[in-house]
């Protein structure tokens, strides 16, 4: 019980200093936040190799050669997406409108920070929440707490030494239920990052507080028969063992047309993929699966190679790099068919386009709706027909999927937070950035009268006339006195 009061009154403690930097953060301009937030990013790529190293060690998930890479993607790729973008204050005149648009900041953010990629999205979500002139509190997940408060230990110095608040980056050092909760709830936080799993981002819609949430993700990857297939196999293989396959995006279940999967079979295993058979599908089930078909968090983030110890295969060969499982259905029945946080992938086969189409649906709404789909194809009908057609915001084409969700290898915007929409029961179908964490104050000019709108007719001439500094026109009353029109 003392353990819960104390994460209260830290929660309270640490969004009051958080409300009084963000008020010094709302009188500056663009540019001097722009110099805060260079400051992180600069921080984050010099520390990105220990930062790396203290995750692995501290959660035991992933690669650190990848989360280094990660450390860097969140810190500079972020700071170049968002260098030079205006998002506070005057951001434009619709002159012909007569309509002024303002970003102003929303205030304290809570940011909720999960235990696979956690340096990585400290550094990401303080990046955004600076450009937008938003003073951050973050939540860490209690497997990385201190990997975490590293993060943001250099992220404080980092904005001291530009000359901002040091508590305009903070977080909770005793991160209870109860902590959080206070946190996410407290009337001073005025919007939730809350990027995990399910549990804790139904918890954040459940605030009543703004939230942005991103639950677990499912993404089926579909081979068409007009696909490289070579090269196809490569980038899966690539995304799917890219720090042991925790990034949320990556594929979780390759579907193929039974005329192509022969040779997709064979060019997987000549690239380093195994199809398991029923017994060892069964061993591996019952190692790295809990009851209720969720991974065992031991078992999250490990290579093929050590999820076959942990199962007992001893028979599979000890170059393999991922592990590939048959499935007929979707649903609890089938637990390989939701996400897996490891270098893990179901496999389906499908007598058809049509049928492989209303498989990857299945498994979108099975779990992970409206988050990420993959194709490799040629055929460009074939892609806009998925696209059309899948429940998912982000349709990723010919490309590594836990790379192209992020950003890394395409054009979308650099994030680890990615919006699922309206379908996955997300407030945005982003890829989050500063411009989600602003509101937009629009200043608007009369144009017509209430007798305009009485007779039902447009404006009268004259009525609403500007001058040349975007200002209302004037002309003088019949008393001689000037009146705006």
């Amino acid at each position: 019980m003392d353990r819960d009061l104390a994460s209260i009154q830290e929660a309270r403690a640490r969004v009051r200093r958080a409300k009084a930097a963000g008020e010094v953060l709302a009188g500056m301009e663009q540019e001097t936040l722009d110099r805060l937030a260079e400051a992180v990013a600069r921080a984050g790529e010099d520390h990105a190799q220990e930062l790396a190293r203290l995750a692995v060690e501290e959660t035991g998930f992933g690669v650190a050669a990848h989360k280094a890479l990660k450390n860097r993607f969140a810190a500079r790729r972020v700071w170049e997406a968002i260098r030079g973008r205006k998002v506070v204050g005057l951001l434009g005149k619709d002159e012909a409108a007569g309509v002024w648009e303002f970003g102003v900041p929303v205030g304290v953010v809570a940011a909720l920070i999960p235990s696979t990629n956690p340096t990585s999205t400290v550094l990401y979500k303080a990046l955004i929440c600076l450009k937008a002139g938003d003073s951050v509190v973050f939540s860490p997940h209690p497997g990385a707490v201190g990997c975490i408060l590293r993060t943001v230990e250099l992220v404080r110095e980092a904005v001291a030494r530009a000359g901002g608040p040091a508590d305009a980056v903070s977080a909770l050092s005793l991160p209870t239920p109860e902590g959080v909760r206070e946190l996410m709830g407290h009337r001073d936080t005025r919007r939730i990052l809350a990027t995990g799993g399910d549990k804790m981002v139904r918890a954040a819609y459940a605030s009543g507080t703004p939230a942005i949430g991103v639950g677990a993700g499912n993404s089926p990857v579909y081979l068409h028969p007009s696909c490289d297939l070579a090269r196809a196999v490569g980038r899966i293989v690539a995304s799917k063992t890219f720090d042991n396959g925790i990034v949320c995006a990556s594929e979780q279940a390759v579907v193929v047309e039974r005329s192509l999967a022969p040779r997709a079979r064979e060019e997987l295993e000549r690239q380093g993929g195994y199809f398991l058979d029923e017994a060892q599908r069964d061993a591996l089930a019952r190692r790295v699966l809990r009851r209720d078909g969720s991974m065992d968090p031991a078992a999250v983030g490990r290579s093929a190679g050590e999820l076959c110890r942990m199962a007992g295969l001893a028979d599979v060969p000890a170059a393999v790099r991922v592990l590939l499982v048959p499935q007929v259905g979707v649903g609890p029945a089938w637990p390989f068919s939701q996400e897996k946080l490891a270098p893990i992938l179901a496999w389906y086969e499908e007598a058809d386009e049509d049928g492989a189409l209303a498989r990857c649906v299945e498994l979108l709404r099975h779990q992970g709706a409206g988050h990420t789909f993959a194709i490799h194809a040629r055929d460009l009908a074939a892609v806009e027909r998925f696209a059309r057609a899948v429940p998912a915001a982000r349709v990723l084409v010919n490309t590594p999927a836990a790379l192209g969700g992020i950003g890394a290898t395409t054009g979308l915007f650099p994030a680890l937070t990615l919006g699922c929409g309206a379908v996955g029961g997300s407030s945005t179908s982003d890829n989050v950035g500063p411009w989600d964490l602003v509101d937009i104050k629009r200043v608007a000019w009369g144009r017509r009268g209430l007798e305009d709108l009485e007779d039902g007719r447009a404006a009268r001439p004259g009525r609403g006339a500007r001058d040349g500094a975007g200002y209302p026109a004037v002309r003088p009353g019949r008393s001689g006195r000037r009146r705006v029109v």
